[in-house]
Order: structure tokens, then sequence, then C-alpha cells
């Protein structure tokens, strides 16, 4: 049987197509835009290039839209999302390690993460005293994760409805000194629904007009409470939703291994597939395999001789990361990001054919030469550097070539270029925590690595028939490979900063900077307006924290600061505009959008805020 689309066209290209709405969603569509149906800001679904969809905006998360961006000269909407921050920075030291989703813009409407329930704070605060204590970092699951679509109407963002979902996230484990970061909770607008993170590994499908449930994908058969959903899940240009999820051990979940780890393929009409990734992680290590780890700090300075071999443990299953997105190339291939569950220094980037049978499988490992004896440390045999005697470019903790680690606390995803190469940024300690930013080709060949890629999911600027790549560049004051201040001191060879935004070419060369110099605690009044005081801590500037960019048609960077300001930077690193929102503000990284009217949208400290002209 013949059947009738409803297609859209934006300049003369289809983008999207589809069954055609029926009557009754025509008639809420156009009464709740107050406008024509043939309005170009009813475009809706998840091929329209104007509209802000998923983690990166696209499928290949490159973090561009061919809107121009609103200049940032005022505040249209501020809108708390997150009711807990004061008690979780409380737990914290002062710091908010909360990640959170990307505002999703589709015409009107915004559909956003709102956070309720309870939080249980521990007395006294702080997770280092309250460890195990039931609450703080502890009793997440007291929290309930909900999505809201909300709608432009009258210059006013109103809620339409909201959907409480079931699901909870996994206890991560601290990585470092700074505690426990909660995982990401994040939907997907595809196929005219609301994909939704659920209990159990299972994905929602909710109606975008009113919020009911259409389905429940549950891959599983039952509601496995150690089974979780991680991750942002993804859609490609036909419909085709993509996550992730992992079945932990019912106890020392973090020490034993897991009992599984997933990627699922979910097509329109709402069957399903999936696949193990210990299937996809071809040439990994086995489960039981020896995989190594750090040297112990009592051996410190690191390594404890040239010829030193680290402790090992068994490496446990190939799984993903827990906050990180799957991406999928134009021609249906699928990059997700493996690592072994207890020895993060064992990942690799998969791609995954349509069909989620195996491709390639990349290693991180071995590619890299930058540790002892480079400029990425003090000298070997001084202060903060390795032990005199240590090779040249081993990292200090394992006395092997330095590997790229896919650590959990990251929402680091892989991003597709224009020219079919994936980037993928990556953790290490050595560098002082800046990480690794890898490229690869298309066929899975090592490409080069910049020496940033700490929690980024880099944007990507098509001009010119080539491509540039934006990336936050911070440098952190912090000791160099360990935390023990008599050998690893944060003072002396780096001062606190600089912190860039920079934008790197398609050969991962530096093609301009753009420095943050505030050196002001600012802060918001009820009154609205703005009080600074002289920040000591700060007298470099502030940390970039965002963890994926915007960039407009014409190559202006959107990207938020724990100063307290959204910027607007212009090609060559001029800044074009910025906007204070609430507070200068230690936090985990967020992610910033731009709507089909160039509206930006930016966080700080659990609010939403909308900012233009």
């Amino acid at each position: 049987m013949r059947r009738v689309l409803n297609c859209v066209l934006v300049v003369g290209v289809l983008v999207s197509c589809g069954p055609p709405p029926s009557p009754d969603e025509l008639t809420e569509t156009s009464e709740s835009l107050g406008e024509s149906i043939d309005s170009p800001l009813w475009l809706g679904g998840f091929n329209n290039p104007l509209s802000w969809p998923q983690w990166g905006h696209d499928a290949q998360h490159r973090g561009m839209t061919p809107v121009k961006g609103q200049d940032l000269d005022r505040v249209l909407a501020d809108i708390t999302y997150d009711p807990f921050v004061e008690q979780e920075m409380a737990e914290q030291n002062g710091i908010l390690l909360a990640h959170y989703q990307v505002p999703l813009v589709d015409g009107r409407d915004v559909f956003m993460e709102f956070k309720t329930g309870t939080y249980v704070s521990c007395d006294p605060p702080g997770w280092e005293s309250n460890t195990h204590a039931p609450c703080g970092v502890n009793t997440w699951y007291t929290q309930i994760w909900n999505e809201r679509r909300l709608e432009w109407r009258n210059g006013q963002l109103v809620t339409r409805w909201n959907f409480a979902s079931d699901w909870k996230p996994p206890q991560v484990p601290a990585l470092n000194i700074l505690g426990p970061s909660e995982p990401v909770f994040h939907s997907l607008l595809a196929n005219g629904s609301v994909y939704v993170p659920g209990a159990g590994g299972t994905l929602f499908r909710v109606s975008r007009l009113n919020g009911t449930v259409l389905a429940r994908i549950n891959p599983f058969g039952t509601l496995d409470p150690l089974t979780y959903e991680v991750g942002p899940p993804v859609a490609d240009r036909f419909g085709n939703v993509y996550y992730q999820a992992i079945q932990l051990a019912s106890a020392n979940q973090w020490t034993t291994n897991i009992q599984g780890a997933w990627l699922i393929k979910v097509r329109p009409d709402n069957t399903f597939s999936k696949v193990s990734f210990t299937t996809l992680a071809v040439g990994a290590p086995a489960a039981t395999a020896s995989c190594n780890l750090n040297f112990s700090e009592d051996q410190l300075p690191w390594p404890p001789s040239p010829t030193a071999v680290p402790p090992s443990t068994q490496c446990g299953s190939q799984r993903p990361p827990i906050n990180g997105a799957p991406a999928v190339a134009p021609d249906g291939t699928l990059y997700v990001v493996s690592r072994a569950h207890m020895a993060d220094r064992y990942s690799y980037l998969l791609a995954v054919n349509p069909n989620l049978t195996p491709r390639w499988a990349a290693s991180f490992r071995n590619r890299l030469n930058d540790g002892c004896g480079t400029s990425t440390l003090p000298p070997t045999g001084a202060p903060g550097g390795c032990r005199a005697g240590a090779a040249v470019g081993v990292d200090p903790a394992t006395n092997e070539p330095p590997a790229g680690r896919a650590v959990d606390p990251g929402t680091n995803s892989p991003v597709v270029t224009p020219d079919g190469s994936i980037l993928f940024g990556t953790y290490s300690e050595y560098n002082r925590l800046r990480g690794h930013l890898f490229k690869f080709s298309a066929t899975g060949q090592y490409q080069g690595s910049y020496d940033f890629g700490l929690d980024i999911t880099p944007a990507i600027y098509a001009h010119g028939g080539t491509y540039s790549i934006i990336i936050k560049d911070n440098y952190y004051s912090l000791g160099t490979y360990c935390t023990n201040p008599t050998y690893c001191s944060p003072d002396g060879w780096w001062e606190v900063g600089p912190y860039y935004i920079t934008q790197l070419s398609a050969n991962l060369l530096p093609e301009w900077r753009f420095a943050n110099t505030s050196t002001q605690d600012c802060q918001r009044n009820p009154d609205g307006t703005v009080t600074c005081v002289p920040d000591p801590n700060h007298l470099f500037g502030f940390e970039w924290c965002v963890n994926a960019a915007a960039v407009d048609r014409n190559g202006v960077v959107y990207a938020n600061n724990e100063d307290g300001y959204v910027y607007a930077i212009g090609q060559g690193g001029v800044e074009r505009s910025r906007q204070f929102l609430n507070q200068s503000i230690g936090a985990a990284y967020t992610p910033i959008s731009l709507g089909p009217d160039g509206k930006v949208y930016a966080q700080n400290a659990g609010r939403l805020f909308v900012v233009g002209d």
C-alpha cells in the first residue's frame, strides 16, 4: 500500500520525512505555536538541521548548526531544573559535580531534564568523611529524574508536560580527589517522540505532544535493578535509536566484573536488537586476562626503577564508559568507546556496522610518548618530575607508553568529522589531568593526537572545503602525576591557568586561542544586580566548564565558563559578547545548545538560562 509522507524542505533541501501528522496533532501543534504549520519554526524531526535534538546537535556530534547565534545581550529565561545544588555542593567540598543534559530545542519547544524527589544530606557534609553512609552521593536514588517539555509563549518558557522516569544512576566511585560525579540523565528527540532513559536498561518512548508513554523498550525482559541505561542515546537519519546498557555485579561493583554490557538498536517501529561489547571489542584482553595498574604511592617518585613492572589485576569485561554517547556516521557506521571494567588504560574506539556486527577496534594504548623527560613534565630527577633514570616518554605511573583512558566521569563522546575521521577525548593523570584528543581514520588508522582531551566532545566548524576542531584547553594547578605534594607539587612549574578555548586545524594544529582572563568571583543578587569581589585563586582566569560547545553558521563559538559567564567567541579568537548568568562556580562540565532562532541555551548552578538579543 502506498503511504503519503509529510516531508520538510529547508532552502530546497529535503531534511526530514515521515508519516503525516494526525488531524489532532495538526490542531494541537498549530495552536501551541500560535502560527501556521507552514512556519519555518514548525519543522520537527531529528533530521531538521535547525533543531538541536540530541547530544552534540546531530548523530555525528559536531555541535554546529546552520543558524546565526544571537548576541548575548540579555537573559530571556532563567529556570531552575536542579533544586538540590546547594546540598550537592556541600557534599563535594563546594564543587557541583553533577552532569546535566543538553537542552533539546525544536521549533518553539524546549526539552530539559528536571530533578525532583529528595536529596539526603550527610551530617556533617562531605563525601570523604561519609564514604559509606546512607546519604549524599550514596543516595542518588532518592532523587527523581524527569523530562519536561517547555514551550515559548508570549516571550516566556511555560511547562506543557512533565514525565517522571524511574531511571536511577549507578553509584560511580570517585576517580580523583574531587569525589564522585553524578552520571548524566539524557533524552533524545526522534520519530516525533521523546526517548527517555528508564530503569533496568530500558528506554521510554514518550509522546512529544502530551508526555504519555507510547512504548517501553526493554531488551532484557525484566526490570533488573542492577542493569542501567548509560550515557545519551543517539538517532541516525533513518530514525534508528542506539543506546548502551551495563549490568553490574550485586556487590563490590567496581572491583568485581560486570555481568554484561550491550549496544542496543531500536528501530522506528520499536523493535530492537542488541550486541555484547565483548563481541564488538575485537582484540581486547579477555575478562580474566591481566591488566596493569598504577604503582603504589609508597614507591614514589615514579617509576620506582627504569625496569619496574606495575601491579596488575584482572581486566574485567569490556563495557562503555558511564556517560558517553555513541556516534553515527552518515554511512550508518556506529562509533562507540569501550574500556575494561577494572582497568581503564585498556580502552578502545569501536566501529560497528548498522546490523551491529563489529567492523574494527582501535586501541588507545601505545600511541603516546610524551611522559617522563618531555615538555609535559618537569625534568626527570627534578621536583615534580619522574625518578632519575626513567625512560623517556613513559607514563611514570606504569613505566609504559602512556595510554588514553576512557573514564566514567567524563561525558566524552566520539565525533565524526566531515572527512569521516573520528575524534575522541581521553583522560590521563601524568600531564596534570589534561588528557589527549585522539584522531582515527574511518578505517581505524591512528592519525595523531593533541594534548588535551578531558571531558570534551569537540565541536566542528566546517568552512571553505575543510573544517576546524574546537575544544576547551585548560591548564590545571594540580600535582604533576600524583597527589603527593612531596613528589608531585602543584606549585612552581606551572602556575594556575591559562584557560583557553582553542581551535585546531583538521591536522590538530592550533589555529587560534581565546583565554579567559576573569579574576573576580561574581554573584547575581535577588534584585538582578551583580556583585563581584577579587578572587585570589583565579589570578590567571577561570576554567572553561563546557563539555560540548555550540558553533553557529559563521563559526562563532558559544561556551560557558566557571566565572559564571556565557561567551560568544568569533573566528580568530575574538570575543563577540558575553552575558553573566548566576554565579561563579566550580562545576562539572555542562553542554550548550542553540535554538532555530539563534537563542543560546546555557547552564549555570542547576539553572537553565536562555540568552539572546
